[in-house]
């Protein structure tokens, strides 16, 4: 019982720190925009690409659309693709703006995506760019979205700014596992932490990341991060801890056209890197799995213990839950009536960690596009 008490008291402790003592990340609101940047920018646009004929149409036409007063020019990278990517690509926007190229066969310590993007970033060298956007291959992107990331960067004299660009959220599946997915990173990566001088938090997302020339050299290139499989948080760090300062934020305006439909599939999505962030550590995994069970699973259990005090202290926890989940549901157009099942899901998460865990001590690791990442040596 005293156990009970508690680990109840615990997780209510826990959801007040939650709601009040990690830089409010919960509160996930969009920047207003921001005036056009003047002068006028150059930026090179670089996206890797591995089998993605059915995105990259799109996501190449929204770059090339762009409400933008600099110079671009589009770096599309095919990563190996058995597919029609490199022709959809060249046919998809002027051909005098966009550069397809292949990339070379695999270099040994590098990860596909960064190889691809060294390749990018080579050509785009000849460029002359003042910055970089790194954008993933089923991104489609706002008719202003460079110009406010580009303006942004210069009003904040930031050297890296960063979208949680609108992620797909249209089976079941997607609505049950996508909003959470958005809450957990950002819970990870508050943005009021990552933006911090002060703090060692650094985190963007990889499908829209906007990055100066001058950054990415004074970090020594993408080389610098080339066995990195969670690659953008790992862009973050090198590029804070070399004295830059970077932004990261969301946007419902530029959005991932890629679909995670089925269970299974969100679940391979997570699988793929998670026991990588965890540095291989069963010690970790072990807190990691006790502190889901705490935070998560444990207020609603709590419920039908039939004392009062566990009862009403597990209330208060999954009612913080809840309160501090429902900014990201909205941001996804869900009611809050999927706010009450974050405990399950939250479970499926912790199980989509044990396999990923799983994967890796049994030399499988996880698997992108066909090919392997992260298998144990």
């Amino acid at each position: 019982m005293a156990v009970e008490l508690a680990a109840a008291a615990c997780a209510v402790l826990v959801w007040l720190y939650l709601l009040f003592g990690r830089g409010m990340f919960w509160r996930l609101r969009e920047d207003a925009a921001v005036p056009p940047s003047s002068p006028p920018r150059r930026v090179a646009i670089v996206i890797p690409a591995r089998n993605e004929a059915e995105t990259i149409g799109p996501a190449i036409a929204s770059l090339a659309a762009q409400n933008f007063t600099g110079a671009t020019h589009i770096f599309l990278v095919d990563d190996h693709s058995i597919d029609a990517t490199a022709e959809v690509a060249r046919h998809s926007a002027d051909p005098d703006r966009v550069t397809v190229a292949a990339a070379p066969p695999l270099a040994p310590g590098w990860t596909g995506k960064l190889w691809a993007l060294a390749e990018g970033l080579r050509r785009a060298e000849m460029f002359y760019p003042d910055y970089v956007l790194f954008s993933d291959a089923d991104i489609v992107h706002s008719p202003d979205g460079l110009a406010r990331l580009t303006a942004h960067a210069e009003a904040g004299g930031y050297d890296l700014v960063s979208w949680m660009v609108k992620l797909r959220c249209e089976t079941f599946a997607e609505q049950a596992l996508i909003p959470a997915f958005v809450f957990f990173f950002f819970m990870l990566y508050p943005p009021a932490w990552t933006e911090n001088t002060g703090r060692r938090t650094a985190g963007a997302a990889g499908g829209c990341i906007l990055l100066r020339w001058t950054a990415l050299t004074r970090i020594g290139g993408i080389a610098a991060i080339r066995s990195e499989l969670i690659d953008d948080c790992a862009l973050a760090r090198a590029v804070k801890s070399s004295g830059g300062k970077i932004w990261l934020g969301i946007t419902s305006e530029t959005r991932s056209i890629r679909g995670y439909g089925t269970f299974s599939e969100i679940g391979r999505m997570i699988s793929r890197t998670a026991f990588w962030q965890l540095r291989h550590s069963t010690i970790l995994l072990l807190g990691t799995i006790a502190g889901m069970f705490v935070t998560y699973m444990l207020p609603p259990l709590l419920l039908f213990t039939g004392r009062p005090l566990e009862m009403a202290l597990g209330a208060l926890a999954w009612g913080l839950m809840m309160a501090v989940y429902a900014p990201t549901l909205r941001i996804y157009g869900r009611f809050f009536v999927w706010a009450p099942a974050l405990p399950l899901v939250a479970l499926f998460y912790t199980g989509a960690t044990i396999h990923s865990a799983i994967r890796y001590w049994t030399g499988r690791g996880g698997e992108w596009k066909g090919r392997a990442q992260d298998v144990r040596a």
